[in-house]
C-alpha cells in the first residue's frame, strides 16, 4: 500500500489517462445536456490566479455535472487578440531592426500566424496542467475557418440590415498601437493635471473671454468658443468673434447649453476634432473639425509651423511658454480628472476624428434588455443586473474598425472607379454599379469581440445547422470577470437573439477579482503575482484549486496570500491519511456493495448516513446557486470533522474488535459507502486526489468521474435520529471542552457524569455509552437522574441542558493549577494592555502600515480568546 501522497507523480499520470480514455468528451446517449464555452484566453495569455479561479469554477460545475450522468461540454478555445498579438510580433521584428512595413501586410500576417502556431497554446497547456476537463478535440480559435466564416455572415447581414455604417466621428484613439478603440476598451484613472486660463480677445479689440482649459495643446484646433445661452456674463459676446491666441484667426463664441457655467470661468473652447462634446457641438453650430494632432499622437501641419512635429507632450509645454510670453495666459490651477488610457498598452487616448465602421446598438440592445428583465437570463450576484441594465439603456454605437493587420479584415469592397462600396462574402469579381474590376477590400480589420461576441454558437458550428448547435446551444452557464460584462457578456447576449432567436446563456456568474492580502490587484509590476505552475509544482493542483475556491466568496473580490494554500494541502493529507485508514482496515470494498438493513443501524450510523445525504443537498443546492466556496466549505466540514473526527474515530472500536464480527462489517460498508460518496462530492474540486484514492479502493472502477452516481436522498429519513445522535455529541464536546480548559493529560481517563432529568436522554446516553466513554477518554460514565456530583469536580452544561461532571479527585494539584492560571492571566491581561494601547493611538493608526495594523488587531483578538479560556479554566477549577 502506498504511504505519502506525491501530487507531481499523481496529476500528471491521471490527466494523461483521462484524455487517453476521452472523458472529457460528451457522452453519447445521456438524456440531460450541459454545456459551458470557454472565456477564451488571448492567444498571446500566460496562465495567471485570476485564470485559476476562473477555470476552476467552470471545471467544478463541468465534472458535477458529468458525475451526475449528464451530457457535458465544456468548449475551449483561444482568442486571436489583435492588438496583443499584433504588438508581441512588432516587437519581436523590432529586435531585428525591422517594422511590419519592411514585411508588407501579407508577410506580417504570415509571420503572426508562425507565432501563434509556435506561442499560442501556451495558455492551453497551462489550464491541462490545473486539471481543466474540456473537450480538447473540439478546441477552436476565432480565426479558424469556420469562425471566420461566422463573422463574414454576420457583418454582411448587419450590413444588409443597414445596422453596420461607416462614418466620419470622434473616437478613442491609441497613438501606440495606432487604431481606434472602443469605448469599453478605454480605461479611466483619476490624474493630477491643470487647469491653464487662457484669454481669447474680442475681435474688435474689447476684453473678449477667458476660457479654462486642461489641454491647451489642443487650442490649435479651437474653431469656436462657448458660453451658456442664460448666462449673463457673456450674452453680449454671443453672435461675435474673438481672436485664437498663437493663430490669429477668429472664431465665433456661440450659445450652447451643454456648457456647465461652474467649470472655470463658464466659457469653453470648442474643438471639433479632438473632442466628442465638441464634435456634437460643432455639429450643432456648423463649426469646422480641424485636426491638427496625427495618428501617432504629434502635431500636423494644421498646429502651426511653429508646433508640427511635437508630441502632444511637447506641445502643451511650448504653447503654455508662447501663451505666457504673449500675455495671453491668465493663471494655472492644480486639478484633478479622469483620462482615458488604452487597455492595451496603458497610453493616454486621444480623441481624434476619423473614419470608422460602427455598429447601431439600440436595435440589438432592446431585446437583450428584455430578457434580462424577464427572468430568461438571470446575473449572479444579482448586483449586476443593475449595472447590466444601465449599460444597455444608455448604449451608444460600437466602434469595429481596427487600424491593424491581425485580424478578421473587414469584409467590403470599394469600386475605385464609382466609389460604390458593399459587404461581401468573398472577394466579388467586379462593381455591381459600373462592372469595374478595379475593386479595393477596406484596410482595417475588425474589433478582436466582434468575433468572440459569436463565441457561443460560431464554435458549434454556426452558420451550418450542425448536430453540436442543436444538441449544445443554448449553453448553460456562463463563468466570466465583471470586467468583461460590456465587451463580451451583453454582446453575447445581442448576437444569441439576433442570429439564433435565443439567449446564448441562462445563468451568467460573474466572480471576483483576485487580490493579494493587502487588497491590491495581482499584478507582475507590484511583484505579487506568483506563478501559478511554481505554486502547483510545490502544492499540487489539487491544493491550489480547493484553496482559492476555498477563499472566494460569491461574486466577492478574493483577497490571495501563499498561506492559504495550507488550507489545500492539509486537507488533501487528511484526505489520504482516512484513506490508507479505510483501505487497510475494510479489505472487502466493493462499490455496490449493498448497506446493512436498517434495522442493522446504529444510532451514529443513521447520524453518518443523515449527515452524508445533508452534505449531497447543500453543494447540489450551493453549486446551482454558483455559492462555490460554500459547497468547499460544506465537503471540508463534513470530511474533516464529521467523518474523521467522529464516526470514523468511533468506528476504530469496532474495527479493532474480533468480538462482533457483524457489527465489524456493518461499519465496514458504511465506512465504504460514505468514503466513496464523499470522492464524487470532492471530485470537481480536486478531481487528481480522488481519482487515486477512487482506484486505490476499489478493484479496476470505471474512472471516478463516470462512475454511478450516489445522491443519498434516501438518507433525509434519518433525521430524528441524527437529532439524537448530535445531542450525544454535543455532550461529548462538553466532556473535552473541560478536559481540555482544565489541562487534563488527553491520554488520562478519568470519571464522568450526566444528570438529565430526560428521559429520552437518559436512554440514549446509556446506548451510546460505549462511544462516549471511548471518545471522551473515561474510565467510568455514569448517567443519573438527579446530579450526585463529586467533591472535586468540574462542571458545566451541554447545549441540550444536561449537567456534566468530571470527578477530578486525584487527578489535578487544585492549589497549584489555580496560582498557574492566575499567572496565566496576568501576563494575559498586560499583553493585551499593550496592543490595546497601540490601537487606541492616531499616530500608530494613521503612519504605521495597513498590515502592520491588521496584524496588531488579530493579535488583539486572539489574547481576548485566550483570556476568556484561561478564566473559563479558573472558574471550573474554582468549583473543584
Amino acid at each position: 500500500m502506498k504511504h505519502g501522497y506525491d501530487p507531481s507523480v499523481t496529476e500528471k499520470k491521471w490527466y494523461q489517462e483521462w484524455l487517453k480514455k476521452e472523458l472529457f468528451k460528451p457522452v453519447e446517449g445521456s438524456a440531460d445536456t450541459y454545456c459551458i464555452v470557454i472565456p477564451p484566453p488571448n492567444v498571446t495569455g500566460i496562465l495567471h490566479i485570476g485564470h485559476v479561479l476562473n477555470n476552476t469554477l467552470q471545471d467544478i460545475l463541468i465534472r458535477y455535472k458529468r458525475i451526475q450522468g449528464y451530457r457535458t461540454l465544456w468548449l475551449p478555445g483561444t482568442d486571436h487578440a489583435g492588438i496583443a498579438t499584433q504588438n508581441k510580433v512588432e516587437q519581436s521584428l523590432a529586435k531585428d531592426g525591422l517594422s511590419k512595413h519592411d514585411l508588407g501586410r501579407d508577410a506580417f500576417v504570415e509571420r503572426v500566424w508562425d507565432w501563434k502556431d509556435k506561442h499560442g497554446g501556451i495558455i492551453i497547456q497551462q489550464l491541462k496542467r490545473l486539471g481543466c476537463s474540456c473537450d480538447w478535440s473540439r478546441e477552436k480559435f476565432t480565426m479558424d475557418p469556420g469562425l471566420s466564416l461566422a463573422v463574414r455572415t454576420v457583418f454582411c447581414r448587419l450590413f444588409e440590415k443597414g445596422l453596420i455604417y461607416k462614418g466620419n466621428y470622434i473616437v478613442n484613439w491609441c497613438p501606440r498601437c495606432v487604431t481606434a478603440l472602443s469605448d469599453e476598451e478605454v480605461e479611466y484613472k483619476e490624474v493630477g493635471s491643470h487647469l491653464w486660463y487662457i484669454h481669447y480677445p474680442a475681435e474688435d479689440g474689447g476684453p473678449g473671454v477667458v476660457v479654462a482649459t486642461t489641454r491647451p495643446e489642443t487650442m490649435l484646433g479651437d474653431t469656436g468658443v462657448a458660453v451658456h445661452p442664460e448666462d449673463t456674463r457673456y450674452r453680449h459676446l454671443i453672435g461675435h468673434n474673438v481672436r485664437l491666441p498663437l493663430k490669429d484667426v477668429c472664431i465665433p463664441v456661440v450659445a450652447d447649453e451643454m456648457v456647465d457655467r461652474e467649470f472655470g470661468t463658464g466659457a469653453v473652447k470648442i474643438t471639433p476634432a479632438h473632442d466628442p462634446n465638441d464634435f456634437e457641438a460643432g455639429k450643432r453650430h456648423n463649426l469646422k473639425s480641424l485636426l491638427v494632432i496625427d495618428e501617432h499622437g504629434c502635431m500636423n501641419d494644421n498646429a502651426g509651423v511653429s508646433y508640427a512635429g511635437l508630441t502632444r507632450e511637447e506641445c502643451r509645454v511650448k504653447v503654455v511658454d508662447d501663451l505666457t510670453t504673449g500675455g495671453y495666459l491668465e493663471k494655472i490651477e492644480p486639478y484633478k480628472h479622469s483620462a482615458g488610457f488604452c487597455y492595451r498598452c496603458d497610453c493616454v487616448i486621444e480623441p481624434y476624428l476619423s473614419s470608422q465602421w460602427f455598429v447601431k446598438m439600440k436595435p440589438l440592445a432592446e431585446p437583450a434588455l428584455r430578457v434580462v428583465i424577464d427572468g430568461s437570463i438571470r446575473f449572479y450576484p444579482d448586483r449586476w443586473t443593475k449595472v447590466y441594465l444601465n449599460w444597455l439603456e444608455g448604449i451608444r454605437d460600437w466602434c469595429i474598425s481596427r487600424q491593424l493587420w491581425w485580424g478578421h479584415r473587414i469584409p467590403v469592397w470599394t469600386c475605385r472607379s464609382c466609389g460604390h462600396y458593399q459587404a461581401y462574402m468573398d472577394a466579388p469579381a467586379q462593381c455591381p454599379t459600373c462592372n469595374s474590376t478595379d475593386m479595393e477590400q477596406d484596410p482595417d480589420v475588425l474589433d478582436t469581440w466582434f468575433s468572440s461576441w459569436l463565441w457561443p454558437f460560431s464554435t458549434l458550428g454556426w452558420p451550418d445547422n450542425t448536430s453540436d448547435l442543436s444538441t449544445y446551444y443554448p449553453t448553460d452557464s456562463l463563468i466570466t470577470a465583471p470586467e468583461i460584462i460590456f465587451f463580451w457578456v451583453a454582446r453575447m447576449i445581442m448576437a444569441g437573439l439576433e442570429f439564433m432567436g435565443e439567449i446564448p446563456f441562462s445563468k451568467v456568474y460573474l466572480h471576483g477579482t483576485v487580490r493579494d492580502e493587502i487588497g491590491r490587484k495581482m499584478s507582475k509590476s507590484l511583484g505579487n503575482s506568483q506563478d501559478p505552475l511554481d505554486i502547483m509544482e510545490k502544492y499540487g493542483a489539487d491544493a491550489l484549486r480547493f484553496s482559492i475556491v476555498m477563499i472566494s466568496p460569491r461574486g466577492s473580490d478574493i483577497f490571495f496570500a501563499e498561506d492559504s494554500l495550507n488550507t489545500g494541502r492539509t486537507f488533501s493529507n487528511k484526505i489520504w491519511n482516512a484513506s490508507r485508514l479505510i483501505i487497510s482496515t475494510c479489505p472487502d470494498r466493493s462499490f455496490d456493495t449493498p448497506l446493512p438493513p436498517v434495522d442493522d443501524l446504529t444510532l451514529a450510523d443513521r447520524w453518518i448516513l443523515y449527515k452524508l445525504a445533508l452534505v449531497t443537498r447543500d453543494i447540489n443546492d450551493h453549486l446551482e446557486q454558483f455559492r462555490f466556496n460554500d459547497a468547499a466549505v460544506a465537503i471540508h466540514r463534513f470530511i474533516w470533522h464529521e467523518l474523521c473526527d467522529w464516526y470514523l474515530e468511533m468506528a476504530k472500536s469496532a474495527l479493532y474488535d474480533k468480538t462482533n464480527p457483524t457489527h465489524k462489517r456493518n461499519v465496514q460498508t458504511l465506512l465504504v459507502r460514505c468514503f466513496s460518496s464523499c470522492l464524487q462530492l470532492l471530485h470537481p474540486f480536486m478531481p487528481f486526489i480522488t481519482e487515486e484514492i477512487w482506484n486505490d479502493l476499489f478493484d479496476h472502477p470505471p474512472s471516478i468521474m463516470v462512475s454511478p452516481w450516489y445522491d443519498n436522498k434516501e438518507f433525509l429519513a434519518f433525521e430524528p435520529d441524527a437529532a439524537l445522535f448530535d445531542m450525544v455529541l454535543r455532550a461529548i464536546a462538553t466532556l473535552r471542552t473541560m478536559r481540555a480548559e482544565i489541562g487534563i493529560n488527553p491520554g488520562k481517563e478519568i470519571r464522568g457524569i450526566f444528570a438529565t432529568s430526560n428521559a429520552v436522554f437518559r436512554n440514549v446516553l446509556v446506548q451510546n455509552m460505549l462511544d462516549i466513554k471511548f471518545l471522551a477518554r473515561l474510565s467510568q460514565l455514569d448517567i443519573q437522574d438527579v446530579p450526585d456530583a463529586p467533591k472535586v469536580r468540574a462542571t458545566s452544561v451541554t447545549p441540550d441542558g444536561i449537567d456534566a461532571f468530571l470527578d477530578l479527585e486525584g487527578i489535578i494539584d487544585v492549589p497549584a493549577e489555580t496560582l498557574r492560571l492566575q499567572k496565566e492571566i496576568q501576563k494575559t491581561n498586560s499583553e493585551i494592555e499593550k496592543v490595546t494601547v497601540k490601537l487606541n493611538n492616531p499616530d500608530f493608526i494613521r503612519k504605521a502600515p495597513a498590515a502592520i495594523v491588521e496584524k496588531n488587531r488579530t493579535i488583539e483578538v486572539e489574547l481576548r480568546e485566550r483570556q476568556c479560556k484561561l478564566q473559563e479554566a479558573l472558574h471550573l477549577l474554582n468549583q473543584a
